[in-house]
């Protein structure tokens, strides 16, 4: 059987994949409109919200200033990698090619896991009666708001039909 000339069945088993079918430019177009690109200053700003908010909790529940720093800062060392990240996806390099696209991107991953890893290293001295469980819940939620981002970000409406 063919796949090309023939319908695709109405259901695929798990190791069988639908035929690649090849975009003409207006329907590529199309598609970008129905579902745009979640932009990575979107996840930095979620991240930012998230952060301020455990700091917050964290600073109310126990009633230690301290615990509130370390929740901010474990947030601030997801959510500065990630903006420094941002800002290296969109910069000058964001529209060469799909492998220099590719290779810049595994770059600007490495430089924000290495920056997240400093930021743990240096937080004994930069944060004073740094607790360590608080400054992991905020590192872990802001973490978290990469998921969340992609659920609420901002989407354009399908077109309606006339």
């Amino acid at each position: 059987m063919d796949r090309r000339t023939t319908a695709p069945p109405p259901d695929w088993s798990e190791d069988e994949q639908p035929p690649v079918v090849k975009l003409d430019a207006e329907q590529a177009r199309r598609l970008r409109e129905q579902h745009p690109p979640v932009s990575p200053w979107w996840v930095v700003a979620g991240q930012a919200v998230v952060g301020l908010v455990a700091a917050l909790v964290a600073w109310i529940a126990t009633g230690r200033p301290s615990a509130g720093w370390s929740a901010g800062y474990g947030a601030l060392s997801v959510m500065i990698p990630a903006a420094v990240f941002a800002r290296g996806l969109t910069g000058r390099f964001s529209s060469l090619n799909a492998g220099t696209a590719a290779f810049g991107f595994l770059v600007w991953e490495m430089v924000k896991i290495a920056l997240t890893v400093a930021m743990l290293v240096a937080a004994p001295g930069l944060v004073r009666e740094l607790s360590w469980p608080a400054l992991l819940v905020g590192l872990v939620l802001a973490m978290k708001v990469y998921w969340v981002a992609l659920a609420f970000a901002p989407r354009k409406r399908p077109p309606t039909k006339n």
